[in-house]
């Protein structure tokens, strides 16, 4: 079993509240707009750390993490990029990977809006984890944790962290 702490649009803010968690965890996946080394470096130092860049990471970021992160958690095929759609609203560069090559779990942050929803004709569970640090539209700030064991996906749990 494989606890995972899933965020998303730090833009360069990072506090005891995110690192609570991502204590409790097993692995921190970061779905782009990191802002700042800082933040991934300070994560890294806890728990192993995936992540994606985004359309406000500079190329320093963008020379430490993909574009696009393909992988497997014990048997779960994810793909994770920043700006990617939701089901059935995937932008064309995402659609076409999901179409080609369907992953069991799509993940994406870009919109701080927190979104988990099935695509039932591919089959694939799609996450956003809303935005954790304080810049942004969002009025709440949040994050996703969940657990993978052998090819399931379950006890998923929205975290607030309070206003930002």
């Amino acid at each position: 079993m494989t606890r995972i702490l899933l965020l998303s649009d730090t833009h360069s803010h990072i506090d005891n509240s995110i690192l609570k968690y991502a204590d409790q965890a097993d692995e921190i996946w970061h779905a782009g707009d990191i802002g700042s080394l800082a933040v991934t470096d300070t994560l890294a130092r806890i728990k192993p750390i995936r992540a994606v860049y985004g359309n406000i990471d500079d190329a320093v970021i963008q020379q430490e993490f993909p574009l696009n992160n393909r992988f497997k958690c014990e048997e779960v095929d994810v793909l994770m990029t920043h700006i990617g759609g939701y089901p059935p609203k995937y932008n064309g560069r995402t659609r076409d990977l999901i179409k080609k090559n369907p992953p069991k779990l799509f993940i994406c942050g870009h919109s701080h809006i927190l979104k988990v929803m099935m695509d039932k004709k591919l089959g694939v569970l799609h996450m956003n984890p809303g935005a954790c640090g304080k810049h942004g539209f969002h009025h709440v700030r949040t994050m996703l944790r969940f657990t993978i064991h052998d090819k399931d996906i379950k006890d998923l749990e929205v975290i607030e962290l309070g206003k930002r």
